[in-house]
């Protein structure tokens, strides 16, 4: 990780689980970061918890990926404010567990997990590039997707969120290919986590005895995929708790 001491990092979803996990090891590890969220006052409340040294790192800016003017907003108060991007973390996600496919009514939840999940992702990921080409910087795009952008499992509820994922799968693929053809040396990595003790796990009994990874096994696996050599690009990384039938 030493080459990215001092350098920039976006992640989207900063505010809870997974992403403030990532937020809170990339400080750690020396980056500046910048933690994109709705409730960025989370964010803010995060840095309070942190020793002062890596609190200092963390900068938060409000986003919402689901309005490409939030994003433009975000990247462009980056740019300004923090020079530019050279990680991003394609973090923020969603699932709707109220609905469906073929529940009434249920058109908005749909599209919010599309629009978070896949055009969010779509959309952060070509402004990080377009910083990266701008300033000529071999940086590096990590999706988190899910062992569910890998194998559908008939989870109750999960309505078009698998879709979501495998679609996470075959557009990191695309924008390995798309990078390629541009000249660069920026990597792409998928990480697909089995399930993660986090705020979108449904509350009460139903997962009281599945086996869980936490949130900072995830954190763990970005500084692995971004600690390789220049040479090196780690693809995909599919980690599951010991014992998970998925």
């Amino acid at each position: 990780m030493d080459r990215w001491i001092g350098k920039v990092a976006i992640v989207t979803g900063a505010s809870s689980g997974i992403g403030a996990a990532i937020v809170q090891a990339l400080a750690h590890a020396g980056m500046t970061v910048a933690g994109l969220a709705r409730r960025v006052e989370r964010v803010e409340e995060l840095k309070k918890k942190l020793p002062a040294d890596a609190a200092r790192r963390i900068y938060a800016f409000r986003c919402d990926v689901t309005s490409e003017e939030s994003i433009l907003d975000a990247f462009g108060a980056v740019n300004r404010q923090l020079g530019g991007v050279d990680v991003l973390i394609n973090n923020a996600g969603v699932s709707k567990l109220t609905c469906t496919l073929l529940t009434p009514n249920n058109t908005q939840d749909l599209r919010t997990v599309m629009e978070t999940n896949v055009m969010g992702l779509v959309l952060c990921s070509r402004e990080a590039f377009l910083s990266m080409k701008r300033r000529q910087v071999a940086g590096h795009i990590v999706n988190i997707n899910s062992i569910l952008g890998h194998k559908y499992f008939a989870f109750h509820n999960l309505n078009i969120y698998g879709a979501s994922k495998y679609a996470v799968t075959a557009i990191t693929e695309t924008l390995r290919n798309d990078l390629r053809n541009e000249g660069t040396k920026v990597k792409v990595t998928s990480i697909s986590p089995g399930i993660v003790r986090t705020e979108m796990v449904p509350e009460g009994d139903q997962f009281k005895d599945t086996p869980m990874l936490e949130a900072e096994d995830i954190a763990g696996a970005v500084l692995y995929a971004l600690g390789t050599p220049p040479h090196l690009q780690v693809h995909e990384v599919i980690i599951k708790p010991v014992g998970e039938m998925v």
